[in-house]
């Protein structure tokens, strides 16, 4: 049996030894060392062989004809080659690409402050928002804490780089909301509508943001809602000195919550400095659906409604400035439908979405009634293509149709405007250290019968592996304000132009970030009135209007966050400084607007105790004083108010139980009582003035929540910050 076997072998062998292939080479990075132990294969077989402290290899295949040579290292891109097995030997060489980590791979960030898990330049995530002090679990509020943006607490919105608030657009979902707000009465800035927990990831943009956005001058707060709901099913009820919100969750599928809010009860106890007609009373209801599709399409719904009643007495600009009443009643509804899918392995994406608004205002004004209505519907679709590993290309449009209506007594006026908008966007990394994304906007709006293209261009450049500088700039443009558009159809659009350079570095939980802009102001709509300045912020203006307002805005921004040197501890500094003027709206020469303020700093400090389950919060704020109008003074807005200043804290204590848990919470807004002012209004003829000020010098809130879930919950995902 062994003879003829052997023969058998000694027949065969010398065709078997001609028939395999040997393949030789090495494999390196680009710079061209050799990178030891990488796996080299024929895929579908097991010939192969991974290379040596050289990087060299060589091994033998009986394949025949064509094979598929892969080659793999870990960190790196890996490479599939088709190679013709003609010979008796091949030399295969190749260098291969470092694999796009956070730790090598360059992120554009001029302008932009991320906050999501998948983002390298993650700054705030929806528990840092509630467990911010001084923010009251308010997105804006919180996002006023960071560089570039500024407290207004006698105006609602978020103030930007010395624009004002109808230059921050809101986004969700890549959808615009028309009301982010809650409307409320003079001098006393409202809460947004929206919870933190709604969203998994924030984009607050301080300027030269995508080409992807427009209708904004200053900024854009882009929120991304969650791709499902509660991992878990249960029942939620919170209660605290404000009112009471109960909220019902299917696993992943359904949350829906309604809430009821009274103030009355807590402005008993606390002094006030505002004579309350009716203390600001609100409900609610809100409904989330998300619903997968295949097996990678995802269908969200949500929609949200609410309806709110406040009034106070407020000195009217009248001759007599005396005492009036001034009441608000609002409703409003907003809903909105996306749906995203991926396809040929993530190559292809496509993102659509439709959304309505509505809000409506009735206003009392002492014996005049008025009334805003706003309706807005919009219906956007993107398309993204990988090309490469290097290269991405996004395209997209989206067109809205928007109506306003404005009455005050017997006068009223209304318009329609049909917005329709096209962007293409590409992002390019030429290596893993320089990468460049260009943009170009087009844009027409039917209310003044105008079109314009924009461009946009960020890049960015890594300087080691945690630093890099990023550069952004382009043009930006919006629509006149509405109250102007009601008397005046042939203005055009308004137009900001940005430049921002910043550097950023991110190394142990330790973020470094110093950032440099300005802004040119053109376009700006201005009042044709003959130098006469009315201060009243609330008026309808008359006058002729057209486009030759002006202003700039530049600066820089300092930020420093810290969740490492020492244990269970978050902490950031934030500075900006702001030079800013401009000549708009009444305004009768340039002056620095007066919702802006030369400096701005914020101290944020974060302590949890995981033993006793407690977190606790300080927050320290102070800026400048703000310019107001004074009418004996010889300098247009030359005077300016006190510094502001305020130290808040807050704590919170969590409960784990067996399929529940508790949490109480307290704050104390303003903890030293310091009496800050938001400016001053004089009486007609100059002798009198009187200061804007806080609701409240002091507020102090507390609350409770307990949920009942299914299934155990961890700890940590309610309660360390870090």
């Amino acid at each position: 049996m062994k003879r003829p076997v052997l023969f058998f072998c000694a027949l065969y062998f010398p065709a078997l030894s001609w028939a395999q292939t040997t393949i030789t080479g090495k494999i390196t990075d680009r710079k061209g060392e050799g990178l030891p132990g990488a796996n080299v294969f024929i895929i579908g077989s097991y010939d192969g062989v991974n290379t040596d402290a050289n990087g060299a290899f060589s091994f033998q295949t009986s394949q025949k004809d064509t094979a598929t040579l892969a080659v793999s290292f870990v960190g790196y891109e890996p490479v599939q080659q088709k190679i013709k097995l003609d010979q008796p030997a091949i030399q295969f060489s190749r260098k291969l690409e470092e694999t796009a980590t956070i730790l090598n791979t360059v992120v554009i960030t001029a302008g932009a402050f991320e906050a999501s898990d998948e983002k390298r330049q993650t700054v705030l995530k929806p528990l840092d928002i509630v467990t911010t002090a001084s923010g009251g679990a308010d997105i804006p509020a919180v996002m006023q804490l960071l560089p570039g943006a500024q407290r207004v607490g006698d105006q609602t919105g978020l103030f930007v780089r010395g624009g004002a608030a109808s230059e921050t657009r809101t986004i969700i979902d890549g959808l615009a909301v028309q009301n982010p707000f809650s409307s409320g009465a003079p001098d006393v800035a409202q809460r947004s509508r929206f919870s933190p927990f709604l969203f998994k990831g924030t984009a607050f943009s301080t300027g030269g943001y995508s080409a992807q956005y427009g209708q904004a001058l200053s900024s854009v707060l882009s929120l991304n809602t969650k791709d499902r709901a509660e991992d878990n099913d249960g029942i939620s009820v919170g209660f605290n000195a404000a009112g009471i919100t109960l909220s019902a969750f299917k696993k992943e599928r359904i949350t829906f919550s309604v809430n009821y809010t009274n103030l009355n009860p807590l402005f008993n106890v606390l002094k006030s400095n505002i004579n309350w007609l009716h203390s600001p009373e609100a409900g609610g209801t809100s409904i989330i659906l998300t619903q997968p599709i295949g097996r990678r399409g995802l269908l969200k719904h949500y929609t949200d409604l609410s309806m709110a009643y406040q009034g106070i007495e407020f000195r009217n600009f009248t001759g007599d400035f005396r005492a009036s009443p001034f009441t608000v009643r609002n409703r409003n509804a907003f809903s909105m439908t996306t749906f995203q899918t991926t396809w040929d392995e993530g190559r292809w994406g496509l993102q659509t979405g439709v959304s309505y608004n509505y809000n409506r205002d009735r206003l009392g004004i002492d014996t005049v009634s008025a009334r805003t209505q706003e309706q807005r519907m919009q219906a956007r679709a993107v398309l993204t293509r990988s090309l490469s590993s290097k290269v991405s290309l996004l395209t997209g449009a989206e067109l809205h149709r928007y109506t306003y209506q404005n009455r005050y007594s017997i006068w009223g006026g209304s318009l329609t405007d049909w917005y329709s908008a096209v962007f293409v966007e590409t992002e390019v990394f030429f290596t893993r250290k320089l990468a460049v994304r260009a943009g170009l906007r087009g844009e027409r709006s039917s209310v003044i019968d105008r079109a314009t293209v924009s461009p946009r261009l960020s890049m960015a450049y890594k300087t080691d592996s945690y630093g890099q500088v990023s550069l952004a700039a382009g043009q930006f443009y919006q629509n006149p304000d509405q109250t102007y558009l009601l008397t005046n159809r042939t203005l055009n659009f308004e137009q900001a132009n940005h430049l921002i350079l910043n550097y950023q570095r991110i190394r142990d939980n330790r973020t470094f970030r110093v950032e440099a802009f300005y802004k040119d102001y053109r376009n700006l709509v201005r009042e044709n009135t003959n130098g006469i300045y009315d201060p009243n912020i609330y008026r309808f203006p008359t006058s002729r209007t057209n486009n030759s307002g002006f202003g700039y805005a530049k600066g820089f921004d300092l930020f420093w966050r810290d969740k490492k040197s020492m244990k269970n501890v978050d902490y950031w500094v934030s500075y900006s400084f702001l030079d800013t003027r401009r000549l708009f709206r009444n305004y009768p020469t340039e002056a620095m607007p007066t919702f802006a303020a030369t400096h701005t700093l914020n101290l944020v400090f974060k302590k949890y105790f995981p033993a006793l389950g407690i977190n606790t919060g300080a927050t320290y704020s102070l800026a400048s004083g703000r310019p107001y109008y004074n009418p004996g003074s010889d300098r247009f807005l030359g005077d300016k108010t006190r510094p502001y200043s305020n130290l808040s804290v807050n704590m919170s204590y969590i409960k784990i139980l067996p399929r529940k848990f508790l949490v109480l919470y307290a704050s104390a807004e303003n903890l030293l009582g310091t009496k800050n002012s938001y400016g001053y209004r004089y009486t007609p003829d100059g002798r009198q003035k009187f200061a804007v000020v806080p609701p409240f010098y002091r507020f102090f809130f507390v609350g409770a929540v307990l949920s009942l879930t299914r299934k155990p919950i961890d700890p940590e995902l309610i309660s360390n910050p870090n």
